[in-house]
């Protein structure tokens, strides 16, 4: 097709695998990401509500709506990926997000925010998420893990930068500037590589996953392609599995966006300066980058469960010592074990998915999955805002969130590989 004129020429010249072209495009894209993320939101909190008088909320309440429209397009989208490929759907989540973001330096009125954050939440939910993971599993296999690894550092290096990037602007010009920043930073970073660059999988330019391949070596893929399992949508539904992998989404996801969207607001409301819980922010996002390439360099040398596991003991325990925050050392100390939590989740769930039902539908499958997550998401600031407003401070919130996690990790011990 004439979008794979300039790929397939590149593919023909370089002396290495044209995947990691498609993963530079995959970290760009979730670079990019990051604009509406609930780290980003925590840095406009106390400005906006400032202004504007509005209660967290009211506030939070932009993510969970975002939350909940992505869950009801992610099984619509989900088999657009297995279909046509990741290029058209990153170009438009960037486009859409990017401009929506930047609008937000305009409003007025909290319908305004609504309309304009929501559509770049529900991209951020669903279309990048499916894009994203979707270019990765097709492309690699055996290596997945690392790919995935490395786009989470890219995705996490995102989650670090974009806050301090809206946090500057906000420094100099006040929280509408913030947003103009945060809205360029999604355009330049991420449209261009994936506009020119994005293939739907390597058998479109005569290449094999993880690999070069030339003449008959396309017949004989490696070990990992061959042994890798075939599941579709209606299969996947059917087994224990999926439902586990279900359970665990839906139990440590509240506490991901949750924490993230108002550890911020908690610390200000400790007596942390808002420059400290700005870098505090960026010290679990960057602990998250850290950890992202940890879990894989582990790969596939720990069990599934027992990594998912991990994952939810470490967010638990992040969650819970920001309880007994008084000083800066252990907001860092907190923010850096659960940011632990969150990297491993956002490199390993999607592994799990992939590597338990393998490519051919895996657009399908994790637009499905991905309603829950979703969900998930949409329920933590609403939750954790509600209490923090019921109660007057943030404590009864982390202990619940607290709770979920510790849960989650329980689940994660109950999965195991499905049998068709």
């Amino acid at each position: 097709m004439a979008g794979n004129r300039l790929p397939a020429a590149l593919a023909d010249r370089l002396p290495f695998f044209y995947g990691w072209v498609i993963l530079a495009c995959v970290c760009c894209a979730g670079f990019a990401r990051q604009g509406p993320a609930v780290a980003t939101l925590s840095i406009f909190i106390e400005p906006m509500s400032h202004d504007f008088g509005w209660s967290r909320t009211a506030l939070s309440g932009a993510v969970s709506l975002g939350g909940v429209m992505a869950a009801v397009a992610s099984p619509l989208i989900g088999p657009l990926l297995d279909r046509h490929g990741a290029r058209m759907m990153l170009c438009g989540a960037v486009l859409v997000t990017g401009i929506a973001v930047a609008l937000l330096s305009t409003i007025e009125t909290l319908l305004a925010f609504y309309l304009l954050f929501c559509v770049a939440r529900m991209n951020f939910a669903g279309p990048f998420d499916i894009g994203i993971y979707g270019a990765l599993n097709n492309w690699f296999v055996a290596r997945r893990a690392f790919a995935t690894s490395i786009a989470t550092l890219a995705q996490m290096s995102g989650l670090v930068a974009v806050p301090l990037i809206a946090h500057f602007a906000i420094q100099q010009d006040g929280w509408r500037a913030g947003w103009l920043a945060v809205g360029a930073t999604v355009l330049i970073v991420g449209f261009i590589p994936n506009w020119l660059l994005m293939v739907r999988r390597p058998e479109d330019l005569g290449l094999v996953p993880d690999r070069r391949a030339k003449g008959s070596d396309l017949a004989t893929p490696s070990p990992e392609v061959m042994a890798e399992p075939v599941f579709t949508r209606a299969q996947a539904l059917r087994t224990p599995t999926f439902w586990l992998l279900s359970a665990f989404t839906l139990l440590v996801y509240p506490v991901q966006a949750g924490v993230s969207l108002h550890q911020a607001p908690h610390l200000i409301e400790l007596g942390l300066s808002p420059t400290v819980a700005a870098t505090v922010v960026s010290t679990f996002s960057l602990m998250s980058a850290v950890a992202g390439l940890g879990f894989g360099a582990i790969g596939r040398r720990m069990s599934v469960r027992g990594t998912l596991a991990l994952i939810g003991f470490c967010q638990g325990a992040g969650t819970f010592l920001m309880i007994t925050i008084t000083a800066a050392p252990q907001a860092y100390l907190a923010a850096a074990i659960f940011g632990i939590g969150i990297g491993g989740l956002i490199t390993m769930l999607p592994i799990a998915w992939a590597d338990y039902f393998g490519r051919r539908s895996f657009g399908a499958i994790r637009g499905v999955a991905l309603s829950v997550q979703v969900t998930a998401q949409a329920i933590g600031p609403v939750l954790s805002g509600g209490l923090r407003d019921w109660t007057g401070d943030y404590t009864l919130s982390l202990e619940v969130l607290a709770a979920l996690a510790f849960a989650g990790a329980g689940v994660a011990l109950l999965t195991r590989a499905p049998r068709i």
